[in-house]
């Protein structure tokens, strides 16, 4: 009797544990299951997006539900190609490509919803080290620019024309490279200056192929650099998708803040695994130093006038586009 007793409390204390673990299990697979799948397309993979990693990392798009995969564009063009194409849920670059495409007349246009950084992320990196850099000593020479209607390439030139040098003739600018091989380009002997964001601007110091002459950033003043966007149907479809990446992304910002580039370094260095500790440090610091991180994801009306103004003045647009058709704080404004 009392072998009986134990067998069947045995018995009890198996299947207790079976449901148990069958109970966790089924709750592990509901979690999974309740995470939307989006993709994103961000223009390049820079520091320069460091609250956005620290989003990834710290897991604040899994608590909004949200199964991100990032896909690299390599170019504002690509990416909002990729946006309208249907190849990418969300995506992440200059708010002008928003402007061209809606400009083109497409219905389905992308809408502005979330802000990411205030000032321009790239830097002029000279061949030789200058000691007392001043703008006149790019005169007559080579500069490896960026795309014609690009951001980088536009603020480039809006920084030139404050400091009274003209693009078009006093310096040779080189705009044939592509967006992801000008650094590799003036490492291996192509022109006297480059236009390059971070790590890359780091990487060639590190090498000894260039040197920091210049932050665009600092120069050319706060700017809508980087924004989040999404077709006008699929933010109609999905405003909770929207709310909650954006809920993310301002999380990343306050973290980004609020700590310091060391702690920021040790959440993100799996991001970028070929750049050292002591670099992504620097980096960090370099572009915090400088006020590019905002410290919220709305989108002001005077930084959309700003940017028409620099487009304006790059030849790239006759008339102003209205920024409530662009741009949607809504979601912004909510976030938490």
């Amino acid at each position: 009797m009392k072998v009986k007793k134990l067998a069947a409390a045995f018995l009890s204390s198996v299947l207790a544990l079976g449901v148990l673990s069958g109970c966790g299990t089924s709750k592990s697979e509901k979690e999974t299951k309740k995470l939307t799948k989006v993709t994103l397309n961000e223009v390049t993979h820079s520091v320069f997006y460091a609250p956005q990693y620290v989003a990834i990392e710290k897991g604040y798009f899994k608590d909004e539900g949200i199964d991100l995969k990032v896909d690299t564009g390599f170019g504002a063009d690509k990416s909002m190609t990729a946006l309208i194409s249907g190849n990418a849920d969300i995506g992440f670059m200059g708010p002008e490509a928003s402007i061209y495409q809606y400009n083109e007349g497409n219905q389905d246009y992308a809408v502005n919803f979330a802000q990411l950084t205030q000032r321009a992320g790239n830097f002029l990196v000279s061949r030789k080290k200058i000691k007392n850099f001043s703008w006149n000593d790019i005169k007559g020479k080579e500069v490896i620019g960026g795309r014609k209607g690009g951001m980088p390439q536009m603020i480039f030139e809006y920084v030139l024309k404050k400091q009274k040098i003209d693009p078009k003739k006093d310096i040779k600018m080189v705009q044939n490279i592509d967006f992801a091989n000008t650094s590799g380009a003036f490492s291996g002997g192509t022109g006297d200056f480059t236009v390059e964001f971070e790590p890359n601007a780091t990487a060639l110091e590190t090498q000894g192929a260039g040197y920091v002459a210049a932050s665009i950033g600092v120069e050319s003043g706060f700017v809508p650099y980087t924004t989040y966007c999404a077709k006008k149907s699929y933010i109609k479809k999905n405003p909770k998708i929207i709310q909650g990446f954006t809920n993310a992304i301002k999380k990343g910002q306050e973290y980004v803040n609020k700590h310091t580039p060391e702690e920021i370094a040790a959440v993100i260095g799996g991001q970028f695994p070929d750049v050292s500790k002591n670099d992504l440090i620097t980096i960090i610091k370099r572009y915090k130093d400088q006020d590019t991180y905002k410290e919220n994801p709305v989108f002001s009306e005077d930084g959309f006038a700003l940017l028409q103004d620099i487009l304006k003045n790059a030849g790239e647009l006759d008339d102003s586009v209205p920024f409530d058709k662009l741009v949607d704080n809504t979601f912004a404004e909510k976030a938490k």
